[in-house]
This record gives structure tokens, C-alpha cells and sequence, in this order.
């Protein structure tokens, strides 16, 4: 699923240094990174790294549960200029209002976690980008952030779940 290693560029490090690598832990936030085909979907291949992300929690509580809140919030336009920053804070559905305030503010170093994010999501060749609202339907609640650069073959996907 998600690559490790020296194959990873460097903006998907720095992210990861500011929102941590690959987990299952279906808490918190972690960072996943995979080569998409031309012909993949974004939002199929963000599903897949929120279900990997979510791990046994997923069969425990049930797909329904999971895919409760699971909808697309924000997609960016081609003639969108590429802001993450202002695009995530205009966010205007209430949930993911305030997983974008924990992703932007309650990190560790809120500085470098945003400057990760403009530099994996701002680039001009990233020519697909959309969220999603995650959670399981009670406690759980969050957002995922999935990014495309096709002419590399690359996606990025930031997964943030609190309770």
C-alpha cells in the first residue's frame, strides 16, 4: 500500500516529520504515500489509505459506521489557485472546520506542519486535490487530505481522526 523508504520524496518527510508516517493506529494523524496509475481515482485511493489507517478498528465497529460521515468536502477547482492553507481554513463544513484547526494549530510544531503542507499540496503539480470527513459515526471525527501529481505518478494523503 504505502511506500517507505528512499522512494518517498522529500515533501511526503517533511510532512510526515510534522503529521507522522504510515500507521494503523486509527488515531491521530499519519501520512501515506502511493503511486497512482493515470487511470486510479483520488478518492478511491484516499478511502483505501483511511481504511488501511483505521486498521481492525474498521471490522470491529462495521463499514456503515465508518463510511457514516465519510463524504467529500472540498474539491479544488482547476483554476483554483493553489493555497492549501486558505483552502483548508474556508472549509465550510463544521466538522471539517475544526479537524482543519487541529491539523493547522494543535501540533506540535504548527510552523513547520504548515509549511509541509504548502510544500506537498501547493506545488503546481499537484493537479487534483480534495478532502474528506472521516469518523465513525459517534465519537471519532476528522479529515483526510489527498493530493495528485499524476506526471510523477505520485499521491499524497494526510489522515487526521480524533475523538
Amino acid at each position: 500500500m504505502t511506500e517507505t523508504g528512499k522512494t518517498r520524496p522529500d515533501y511526503v518527510i517533511e510532512l510526515e516529520e510534522a503529521y507522522g508516517a504510515p500507521s494503523q493506529e486509527g488515531f491521530g494523524s499519519a501520512v501515506f504515500f502511493e503511486r497512482l496509475k493515470e487511470n486510479d481515482e483520488l478518492a478511491e485511493a484516499a478511502l483505501k489509505e483511511y481504511q488501511f489507517f483505521v486498521g481492525d478498528l474498521w471490522q470491529r465497529y462495521g463499514e456503515d459506521a465508518w463510511m457514516g460521515p465519510w463524504k467529500e468536502v472540498y474539491s479544488r477547482q482547476p483554476d483554483t489557485i493553489h493555497d492549501i492553507l486558505a483552502e483548508l481554513r474556508g472549509m465550510a463544513d463544521p466538522d471539517a472546520a475544526m479537524a482543519v484547526e487541529m491539523i493547522l494549530e494543535n501540533v506540535d510544531n504548527p510552523e513547520q506542519a504548515r509549511l509541509a503542507l504548502v510544500d506537498a499540496f501547493d506545488d503546481p503539480a499537484v493537479t487534483e486535490l480534495k478532502a474528506f470527513n472521516l469518523g465513525d459515526g459517534e465519537a471519532m471525527a476528522g479529515i483526510l487530505v489527498a493530493g495528485r501529481r499524476p506526471a510523477q505518478g505520485e499521491g499524497t494523503f494526510l489522515v487526521f481522526l480524533m475523538d
